[in-house]
């Protein structure tokens, strides 16, 4: 294990375990996959808040560890080789830690290709779609008279909406029976979509009932319970 002096990203936000992985995030659905992801295996670490409100993400300190200035990004003192591992995109962290603990990805071949064919399903078209949508719809969009916009949004979100109502269908999780890493990706923006965005109504989220059903039980889980307040808000 090495140390992370090296690393610029330390000294705006120190830390106080140096031994355990370092989360720099928030409880945006990106940031709180791998907050999620971290309370279900157990993997000790240690977050740190990136407020945008003061632009943490455009310091040079941040930027040093995520040229692309977005969260979550990780710094994990004891990577491949046991040297430091600088990470970002969360679905690439979602498998990394899926790969170092072994946990949250099924150990067949096969299976692990279909697991991560539904994290690119989240990353190339849920979290897109369901965020545009929700910029026209909560943020300022809500304010632009041509609605076109909105609605193209709208309905590729019930499409996909729809394609994962019917998958479910007949299983309990993503993957069938066995909860990991697709569901860590994707549950998080579903829930945004209908709580923050407050778009529940708009895309007819009523219709889908497996999703709801599978919603529940992943709010319900006790790590996505702590994962999704992780990095905790100032006092």
């Amino acid at each position: 294990m090495n140390t992370l002096d090296a690393f610029p990203i330390t000294r705006k936000w120190p830390a106080r375990h140096p031994d355990r992985l370092q989360l720099y995030s928030l409880p945006t659905p990106n940031g709180v996959k791998v907050s999620i992801a971290l309370e279900e295996t157990g993997l000790p670490y240690e977050a740190h808040r990136v407020a945008f409100d003061t632009n943490d993400q455009l310091s040079p300190e941040f930027l040093s560890l995520n040229p692309n200035n977005k969260i979550p990004a990780i710094l994990d003192p004891d990577g491949p080789g046991g040297k430091p591992l600088a990470l970002w995109e969360s679905g690439a962290i979602l498998v990394y830690l899926a790969g170092k603990t072994g946990q949250l990805m099924p150990t067949d071949t096969a299976a692990r290709y279909q697991t991560l064919q539904w994290v690119m399903f989240q990353m190339g078209g849920i979290g897109p779609m369901f965020g545009q949508l929700g910029f026209f719809h909560k943020f300022a969009g809500k304010d632009y008279e041509d609605k076109r916009p909105r609605d193209r949004y709208v309905a590729e979100s019930r499409r996909l909406l729809g394609v994962l109502d019917r998958h479910l269908a007949d299983r309990d999780w993503i993957m069938g029976r066995d909860y990991g890493i697709a569901d860590i990706a994707i549950f998080p923006w579903v829930r945004n979509l209908v709580g923050f965005y407050g778009a529940g109504d708009l895309v007819g989220f009523a219709d889908f009932a497996h999703v709801q059903r599978a919603l529940a039980a992943f709010v319900a889980r006790p790590a996505v319970q702590r994962g999704l307040a992780i990095p905790a808000a100032p006092v």
